[in-house]
């Protein structure tokens, strides 16, 4: 009972302030948004909030700097939907909307701000200039920052288009890559705190970047970045959790690819006293697929169950349906190993990066060269 007691004092005991605050804030918004907008949501979505205001608390607790990305992005999504005022044309009019706020501006802010992150910390690891890193982490945050309030305001913009038109802006490739551009950068910004190690930010960003030019091409190309109307079969709560849990399960696959790449480069004698020690490329591999993993399995879970509601079955061997296993089993099989036999090494980490090429087609290259059920995500 001593014990108890003592573990109890010691948990409360790093409580600050600010956590109070923190919590307080959260649960008075989730309690506003109830409210306010009891009548326009059913159960389910009910429910979905509340997790989410639960899930942010634990997050912002577990891991300090999250709580002021997230009190900063309610403040500059407030103000964002303030200026507006029920009028989508003052994003052309407004200052701050023009230039900053709406969702256009604050994503282009995103993907610039991440393009200098990368070549930040590119210099931070060829030249071993910590000033590098710490810019690059920093503007790493700060398009974080920019990217989630542009999500905002989309959202929001959505709804000022039409009530039949406005919803969760994760709907269509534009959108998710948004989404899956800021949670791997939040997964590789809490790994680098924790391992405090800052060179595979060089990597990790890298491949960010890479997501940032599709995007910019998609929407010059396919004009991806003006809000549609749902399909129906999108028209659904369970877009809003399994679409995130299914990004952040690439996220952590990703981040996983390029610690791999990172280890076989030092594992042949490049940049080996810059790059973080193999046994620490080799755990935050098995951490981010283990954490990609349980969230992706989660994912395909919900996605069945989505299915079932809107198709009238669980699985139907549809092409992204398929791919989504044949991923599932490839890391399956990765974890067993490293579990079961202690897979590490140059294996595992040519394994982790043939699975992001796996993931990559399962989420592009099945809808560029198949069709199915899911047509919806089409190039």
């Amino acid at each position: 009972m001593k014990t108890v007691i003592a573990l109890m004092r010691a948990r409360f005991s790093r409580f600050t302030p600010f956590d109070g605050v923190y919590a307080f804030a959260l649960a008075a918004g989730a309690l506003f948004l109830l409210t306010r907008y009891h009548a326009a949501m059913d159960g389910y979505e009910r429910l979905i909030l509340i997790g989410a205001a639960f899930a942010l608390g634990a997050l912002g607790m577990r891991w300090k700097p999250v709580r002021a990305l997230i009190s900063a992005v309610a403040m500059l999504s407030l103000l964002a939907i303030t200026l507006y005022r029920g009028d989508l044309a003052r994003a052309e009019q407004v200052f701050l909307l023009k230039y900053a706020l709406s969702s256009q501006s604050a994503i282009l802010w995103m993907s610039a701000l991440f393009a200098f992150s990368t070549i930040f910390y590119w210099i931070g690891v060829c030249a071993r200039a910590p000033l590098g890193f710490n810019l690059g982490m920093r503007l790493c945050w700060s398009a974080v920052l920019m990217g989630a309030t542009g999500m905002m305001a989309r959202w929001y913009e959505s709804y000022l288009i039409g009530a039949d038109v406005g919803h969760i802006p994760i709907s269509n490739l534009y959108e998710v890559f948004i989404l899956f551009c800021l949670i791997t950068a939040l997964f590789y910004l809490y790994y680098e705190a924790h391992y405090q190690t800052h060179a595979l930010g060089a990597f990790a960003l890298l491949l960010i970047s890479a997501a940032v030019g599709f995007l910019i091409w998609y929407s010059a190309t396919r004009d991806a970045h003006l809000i549609q109307p749902l399909v129906p079969a999108l028209q659904s709560w369970w877009m809003k959790i399994h679409v995130p849990a299914n990004f952040i399960g690439y996220a952590g696959f990703a981040l996983a690819a390029m610690a791999a790449a990172a280890r076989l480069l030092a594992q042949r004698g490049l940049w080996t006293s810059r790059l973080p020690a193999l046994d620490v490329l080799d755990d935050l591999m098995y951490k981010a697929i283990a954490a990609g993993f349980s969230f992706f399995t989660l994912a395909t879970i919900l996605g069945a169950l989505w299915a079932a509601d809107a198709w009238g079955g669980y699985w139907s061997w549809d092409p992204k349906e398929s791919w989504a296993l044949i991923v599932w089993l490839n890391y399956a099989a990765w974890l067993h190993m490293r579990l079961i036999k202690g897979l590490r090494g140059a294996l595992a980490a040519w394994w982790a990066l043939a699975g992001l090429l796996v993931t990559l087609f399962a989420f592009l290259g099945v809808n560029m060269f198949l069709s199915g059920l899911h047509s919806y995500g089409q190039l």
